[in-house]
């Protein structure tokens, strides 16, 4: 993980002991920089301090990378924040078999309209043993294929359908001087996203779902051997943009590599559209983005409509703390952190799907409208709903995934599948 940056302070109330720390009659919440969405956030903490009875939440926002690193050390500390924010999963679940955060089965059961409202699909990852303790939030984001059509147009080619077509169309546009695929690897994240769709794509949901569950030797499936190897395929021939391992995605260069027209393609989630389309100009306006599914692999066992992603985010409340706190935490989860305000700037403004059920003729309707209703198909259709693996597995064995993923692609000629594979075994039996 990267190491911490120093947190940026948005409209926390006055009077907090410290960066990230609450004052007598608030509770903190930490979530991510990045907009549209941190202004979103901003307003969805403003309007709840505005009418809230209970107290107040003093917000501090990070980066990403940092955030990750900050959060589990501030937990393994007891400092967390009163609000912890999360993808659900391995976190979640280390957590609560620690008794680090609360269960909140029971609070559930008695505001029942919290969980109904929701859809359904969203709360798994947030259940450990049967039991809440981590509700869901904001929007689903599954991970897709992002591709400037202008370039696409320039050296008259189509956009991959299969494997087989993207390999074809890297040395096309590598002749044209255009990187054929913007990474960000070194944010490491990004590039998993690729090793996941291979593994989804060639060995299947059941393969996917045990490495999720860190089940014994997931990853020496041969299947999954023949996923590492197709990924160095593509690092061989050149499919990534020079350099990628020096680019962050924290500051979007990624994204701006597609928009200014020096790569063509893009694997990335659907909070990317917020922001490619507020910092590239009439990129998207000019119907130059466009997006797709994940190319199929001729003979894969995988199914077509399966997708990867963030089901939700979510939000726990800390063990720690005070009474007080966890009454202003309950209350924001069920009155402030997605209401309709909050949900029609996510539409609008953010170019996401809120996870909230009824939200189709919403969709329709925005502006964006068809690519929320790309984003909307492609979570309800899929045949299966990929957690991403940083999320899923214990902290310590992502962060063994993500070093071992840096080796795989960026050592395609030295560091081998079966390498990574028992690295791997070895990093999720402990």
């Amino acid at each position: 993980m990267a190491t911490p940056l120093a947190a940026t302070a948005l409209t926390a109330c006055g009077g907090s002991s410290g960066p990230g720390q609450a004052a007598e009659g608030e509770a903190s919440i930490w979530f991510l920089t990045g907009e549209p969405k941190e202004a979103i956030r901003n307003l969805s903490v403003e309007n709840f301090n505005e009418s809230s009875e209970t107290g107040q939440l003093a917000p501090v926002a990070y980066q990403n990378d940092a955030y990750k690193t900050k959060i589990r050390t501030s937990i393994g500390a007891g400092q967390a924040p009163t609000l912890i924010f999360s993808w659900g999963g391995g976190s979640v679940r280390d957590w609560a078999q620690a008794g680090q955060i609360e269960d909140l089965t029971s609070w559930i059961e008695e505001n029942p309209d919290v969980r109904t409202r929701l859809f359904d699909a969203a709360w798994n990852p947030g259940i450990v043993d049967g039991a809440i303790y981590a509700v869901p939030h904001e929007t689903v984001q599954p991970v897709f294929l992002y591709y400037n059509q202008r370039l696409f147009d320039q050296v008259g080619a189509q956009p991959p359908q299969t494997w087989e077509d993207l390999l074809a169309l890297v040395p096309v546009f590598n002749e044209a001087g255009i990187a054929p695929i913007s990474l960000a690897g070194q944010s490491r994240w990004t590039t998993m996203m690729w090793l996941e769709f291979l593994v989804l794509r060639i060995a299947g949901q059941d393969a996917y779902q045990a490495i999720n569950d860190s089940a014994p030797n997931a990853w020496s499936d041969p299947a999954v051997l023949q996923a590492l190897t197709a990924a160095q395929d593509l690092v061989r021939a050149g499919g990534f943009v020079e350099g990628y391992n020096s680019i962050v995605a924290d500051q979007n260069a990624d994204q701006a590599l597609l928009y200014t027209d020096r790569a063509a393609m893009l694997l990335q989630g659907s909070w990317c559209f917020g922001s490619i389309k507020a910092d590239g100009g009439d990129f998207v306006s000019g119907g130059n983005l466009g997006y797709q599914s994940f190319p199929v692999v001729t003979g894969g066992a995988g199914d077509p409509t399966s997708t990867v992603g963030n089901p939700a985010q979510y939000y726990s409340i800390s063990a720690n703390a005070t009474d007080e706190q966890k009454e202003i935490a309950r209350d924001y989860l069920a009155n402030g952190v997605l209401t309709e305000e909050i949900a029609e700037a996510f539409i609008n403004e953010g170019g996401e799907v809120p996870i909230l059920k009824g939200v189709e003729d919403q969709l329709a309707a925005a502006e964006d409208g068809e690519f929320l209703s790309f984003v909307y198909d492609t979570a309800v259709n899929a045949s299966f709903f990929g957690m991403s693996w940083d999320q899923a597995l214990s902290p310590t064995a992502a962060q063994e995934l993500l070093t071992n993923i840096e080796q795989l692609f960026g050592n395609p000629n030295g560091f081998t599948p079966e390498q990574f594979a028992d690295a791997m075994n070895a990093a999720t039996a402990q």
